[in-house]
């Protein structure tokens, strides 16, 4: 099991160039939840979950996880933060050069771990997202929904303790969307992983999250439980995405 990893955002900022991208955000994700946060394109929750992956730094703010402060890291213990983590994207992010094997190996290798070690793990994984016939499948050869559990895959590589997903169901179908949802809330029960889901699609915060943060403009405008919020949203924001879905 994972440790079950609190996120907590203080006053965070984000700005590109002269545009305010995340404004003074604070953010409280529970440890061992699935945490949803929508909103429109250009809400600015992407540039949130960069802030909070520590792929970027904030303007101003603090990023904790747990009790430890994460977004002044530097060098090594930045790295190895960064490896306790693992991240899935709406375009996979795949290597085309690498077969099934070779791209769920590929952060293990970086690691430095023993060519033993890491074909064991790379079964663990194959066996744990259902893709064990596809270990030497070219990426050609996949569907959308089989590049995604690769890319899962290889996301819990290294036994993060907190997956984020930014829109990683957004380029998949109705139903592969279904089987990846429920893929996600299965690792997270047998992981113990925190989650954090980044969409715009309101069936993706329904079908698998707990709670959930709306952004519009840069700002979170309203939080809550899935059912709270979907039932009695108290924002335009808010209301406007629910109607959405309607």
């Amino acid at each position: 099991m994972g440790e079950r990893l609190m996120i907590v955002l203080r006053g965070v900022s984000k700005r590109y160039a002269d545009v305010t991208a995340v404004e003074n955000v604070d953010l409280t994700i529970p440890g061992g939840s699935i945490y949803g946060i929508i909103g429109r394109s250009g809400a600015g929750k992407s540039s949130l979950l960069r802030v909070m992956s520590l792929l970027e730094t904030p303007d101003a703010g603090e990023v904790l996880f747990g009790d430890e402060r994460v977004d002044t890291l530097k060098g090594r213990d930045l790295l190895e933060r960064r490896r306790r983590m693992g991240m899935i994207f709406q375009n996979f992010n795949l290597l085309g050069s690498r077969n099934v094997t070779g791209n769920i190996a590929y952060p293990l290798e970086i690691s430095g771990l023993h060519k033993k070690q890491i074909l064991e793990r790379v079964d663990e994984l194959l066996e744990l997202v259902d893709i064990k016939d596809k270990r030497k499948a070219r990426l050609r050869e996949l569907s959308g929904g089989q590049k995604q559990r690769v890319a899962i895959a290889r996301a819990l590589a290294a036994k993060p303790d907190v997956l984020f997903c930014d829109e990683a169901t957004s380029a998949l179908d109705p139903q592969t969307t279904r089987s990846i949802l429920a893929l996600i809330r299965e690792l997270h029960e047998k992981l113990g992983l925190s989650v954090v889901m980044i969409t715009h699609q309101m069936e993706v915060i329904r079908g698998v999250c707990q709670e959930v943060a709306v952004m519009d403009g840069g700002h979170i405008v309203e939080t809550g439980t899935v059912q709270v919020v979907f039932d009695t949203p108290a924002t335009q924001a808010a209301k406007e995405l629910i109607h959405g879905l309607e």
